[in-house]
């Protein structure tokens, strides 16, 4: 487990809020019957009200909370999939985020292109995956299938192949969310040591997990979200404590 050298921010939220517009009618039918009955078709969800918070270079950070609490929403503003509807989210360097198993993977190319077209979207050149493709996909494990459209893969090899894309870039913040869920034992262990190794690199790691052993391990600190909102922000094992109360 690493302690931060560094106290340059990696990454900084300010106020930062985000609400969603939930619709309750699924069909036509049911929007005409709800407006005539006088009831509401849509309610306004606030995912995340006025979360601050700084995360410094080399941290590593776990985001813990109930479903629902707002973790995966903060850390999808963070890597920029979404945008916060006010305050601001920075960053510094480069991020690549396991957020979603295939997100950013074309089905109908096969798992070879994709890893050009993915790490591309990444930051990086064709020269450095050029450089870096017989190591990514030797992490994957999936060299049988390389050269096959990723819609025939399962969401297993999926997973690998994204893991391996976004750990071989020259990343200086790296985000996970729940992907270490799908996979085997011997490869989520594998997984594990490239965290540690990244951990060792001081590079920065904010994890969004269940996995309260996997956590322990690898983070030093904790944030507890709510409702979305920061009930906690301290060491990792008072964070624990927090959800498993």
């Amino acid at each position: 487990m690493s302690t931060t050298t560094s106290l340059k921010p990696s990454i900084v939220v300010q106020r930062a809020h985000k609400t969603f517009l939930l619709h309750h009618a699924h069909s036509l039918k049911d929007t005409v019957v709800a407006t005539l009955r006088g009831r509401k078709t849509t309610s306004v969800f606030h995912a995340l009200n006025g979360v601050d918070l700084v995360i410094n270079e080399g941290e590593s950070v776990a985001i813990l909370g109930l479903n629902g609490s707002g973790k995966s929403t903060l850390l999808k503003l963070i890597s920029g999939v979404m945008q916060p509807d006010g305050g601001e989210v920075l960053t510094r360097g480069r991020v690549a985020g396991l957020i979603e198993v295939g997100a950013g993977f074309h089905p109908e190319l096969s798992g070879r292109e994709n890893v050009f077209l993915n790490a591309a979207i990444l930051g990086m050149s064709r020269k450095e995956i050029a450089a870096r493709y017989d190591e990514i996909v030797a992490f994957s494990e999936i060299e049988p299938f390389i050269d096959q459209e990723v819609k025939h893969y399962s969401s297993g090899m999926f997973m690998r192949l994204a893991f391996s894309v976004a750990i071989h870039v020259e990343l200086d913040v790296l985000l996970v969310d729940e992907i270490l869920s799908v996979g085997d034992a011997p490869f989520r262990e594998k997984c594990r040591l490239k965290f540690q190794e990244l951990i060792a690199q001081q590079k920065t790691l904010v994890v969004v997990s269940h996995d309260m052993e996997m956590v322990r391990e690898l983070c030093s600190r904790g944030i507890v979200m709510n409702k979305g909102e920061v009930v906690y922000d301290g060491p990792v094992e008072g964070a624990i404590s927090l959800v498993e109360s």
